[in-house]
């Protein structure tokens, strides 16, 4: 047992009948278990010596369980509903689970309900998850007479030992639905329905019982557009009705939050089909947020030893082949370009041209480390379906940065870049981080050694910002370790920004050398270093973890007057120009519109502050001041107001913490 305590049974019993003899009292919570290693059903007989773990419902092994169930139940619900239609796959996912379907009509958000409805009716039912192997021949049979073709197309390319060259996305696909090392093909009955899957489920359907239905969307049988596209239904389930609805109450306010619903409110941004998907247009109030981004990104790198440079959009096709990007990452490139009888591509990348520029000119190690950084603005085709507001784009700007340093000031470099990553993310708001070091996969490249090396120094680099961290045992690129940075948004939301990454490939490609202290040329470690993954991204998740309310210092306006009357509107733009003056961004609402609507709307556009003025305002030399979210401030003087308003101009830097 898990605990360390040992039984003895005889051989084919059965999961469940272990538990009930040796902790009855778990058996209330427990779905399933772990033997040896492997997920199992309670039905799951025990052939020999084994090591038993249970597995609760309350873990995240058995959330993953429930889920998948899950989307079993509402798969036989959607055959229920609708006879005839043909399954796809049907996972559990983060929080939830979905199944890819062809229903025989389209489905529209209104049947959810109905299919939710069903749901719970066998759900009610008590169902068991009925588990039976067969031979692959035997199993293409029986999927063929179930007229499942997209099951059969499964089982047809695991037979043909397909998955050996398949995609990663592919392999994961055909792992969720049979094991590819084995020649048997396992199905589930539940009720009615059978379907391929290689499990393992909850015993019961009533073990389903806090679930919803979330919403529809299209997907490309097995991601290739050329394929059929198919409905795929979205739902979540919890082991308690107080985890799923604290969930909803989550999910309802990420709404509130979507920074592709607040970019039009606040008119910050939009993306046009007539422009191209994935191509931004910035407006007047989100170019100016951008900007601040951008004048603090310049301000701290210059302030922590970096040089800034420019490098351009386009380059020969040769600096892509040396790069390897033409071999490895052509699928991403737009295409090649002609000129002059010389072929060109947009850079989806800027490294490449940084490598360049320490190549421009012989570097003693005494000049080492050398730092570059770019707002460099770079092109990557993605496919339509994964285009995502400002989270997924195709014109980027990345906040790029390479370091070259020599072996000795490898650690000092991390630890100083992971550090100011830190700082730097704080002063937006973020004070909670995740940190994940991934390291050599079992296909790489560079000496062991170094490999080892430039491990340590991420580890040392966590520990000294006193960041937790988990280890991704063989998470990194063939081309070296790395350390990712996440921060933890007001929702508690993980979002991908700061990647801090040794690279043992691109060096040796480019042969970059320093002159050491014994005037023999020495490889130098490359770091590549994002703090901020790249503007645009960082700029969405922005908007949602203040939901559009930025901190005054970043708000594109910080203080809006809202004259009561037309003839206080020269007072009001008196004063207007007094606050610009001291660098406080403000304006003058002169609408033909009634005093409510104008404060109401200065609320909705989550202006900072609200400068009321009239009659006795004008006189008094005053203005009245409502801070945003309602509260009021009182009257008082211009100048005493610039007091008050000014700790808030310049951005908070808070003591970062992990999450």
């Amino acid at each position: 047992m898990d605990d360390g305590r040992r039984y003895e049974f005889p051989p084919g019993v059965t999961v469940l009948a272990v538990l009930e003899a040796v902790d009855p009292a778990a058996r209330k919570e427990t779905i399933g278990a772990s033997i040896n290693g492997r997920s199992v059903d309670l039905g799951s007989p025990i052939e020999g010596d084994a090591h038993v773990a249970w597995i609760s419902i309350m873990s995240p092994e058995g959330l993953a369980m429930l889920r998948h169930s899950a989307a079993h139940l509402m798969a036989a619900a959607v055959q229920k509903l609708l006879p005839g239609s043909k399954f796809a796959i049907g996972p559990a996912i983060q929080d939830g689970f979905y199944y890819d379907i062809e229903p025989p009509r389209p489905l529209t958000h209104d049947d959810l309900p109905v299919i939710e409805a069903t749901m719970r009716e066998l759900s009610g039912q008590q169902l068991p998850f009925v588990r039976c192997e067969m031979p692959l021949d035997e199993a293409i049979v029986k999927v063929t007479a179930l007229n499942q073709p997209y099951k059969v197309e499964l089982l047809e390319t695991i037979r043909d030992r397909a998955a050996a060259t398949a995609g990663a996305a592919e392999q994961d696909e055909l792992e969720h639905e049979v094991d590819p090392a084995a020649q048997q093909a396992s199905f589930y009955t539940t009720g009615d329905f059978i379907d391929l899957c290689r499990g393992p489920h909850v015993p019961d359907t009533s073990v389903i019982r806090f679930f919803k239905l979330t919403h529809l969307a299209g997907a490309y049988w097995r991601g290739d557009e050329r394929r059929p596209m198919l409905t795929r239904i979205y739902g979540i389930a919890f082991a308690t009705q107080e985890a799923l609805e604290a969930h909803l109450f989550l999910l309802e306010e990420a709404k509130r939050r979507d920074h592709r619903r607040l970019g039009r409110e606040l008119d910050l941004f939009s993306i046009h089909d007539e422009i191209g998907g994935g191509l931004v247009l910035w407006h007047p109030k989100g170019a100016l947020v951008r900007k601040l981004i951008e004048d603090r990104w310049r301000e701290q790198h210059l302030q922590n030893g970096y040089d800034l440079v420019y490098t351009p959009h386009v380059g020969r096709a040769t600096l892509w082949e040396t790069s390897g990007h033409l071999d490895f990452y052509q699928e991403f490139m737009y295409p090649r370009m002609e000129m002059e009888g010389n072929d060109y591509y947009v850079k989806p990348m800027n490294c490449p041209f940084h490598i360049k520029l320490f190549q421009s000119k012989v570097h003693s190690y005494r000049e080492l480390p050398v730092r570059f950084a770019e707002l460099g603005t770079v092109y990557r085709f993605e496919r339509a379906g994964v285009l995502h507001g400002l989270l997924r784009v195709r014109g980027f700007t990345q906040d790029d940065a390479h370091i070259f340093c020599t072996p000795q000031q490898m650690v000092g470099e991390v630890t100083r870049a992971v550090s100011f990553s830190l700082a730097f993310l704080s002063s937006f708001g973020f004070d909670r981080f995740d940190a994940y070091i991934a390291t050599r996969p079992e296909k790489a490249i560079g000496d062991q050694g170094l490999w080892n090396d430039a491990t340590e120094a991420l580890r040392l680099a966590a520990d000294e910002a006193g960041l937790a961290y988990q280890i991704d045992e063989g998470g990194g690129a063939f081309y070296g370790p790395k350390i990712d940075l996440k921060v933890r948004d007001a929702l508690g939301r993980a979002w991908q920004c700061t990647t801090v990454q040794f690279d043992f490939n691109l060096p040796e490609r480019f042969d970059i050398t320093y002159v050491g202290e014994d005037n023999r040329p020495h490889r130098p470690f490359m770091v590549h270093r994002a703090i901020l993954g790249s503007l645009e991204r960082f700029f969405g998740v922005l908007v949602e973890h203040h939901a559009g309310a930025f901190p005054t210092w970043l708000a594109p306006v910080q203080a809006r007057l809202v004259p009561v009357a037309d003839r206080f509107q020269p007072y009001a733009q008196q004063v207007s120009g007094r606050l610009r003056a001291t660098g406080v961004r403000a304006e003058v609402d002169v609408r033909n519109e009634k005093v409510g609507y104008k404060i109401r709307d200065a609320e909705v556009q989550k202006i900072p502050y609200i400068l009321v003025v009239g009659e006795k305002e004008a006189a008094a030399s005053a203005i009245a001041v409502r801070k945003r979210g309602g509260r009021d401030l009182g009257v008082m003087r211009v100048d005493q107001f610039v007091a008050v308003i000014q700790d808030e101009l310049t951005p908070a830097v808070k003591v970062a913490v992990p999450a």
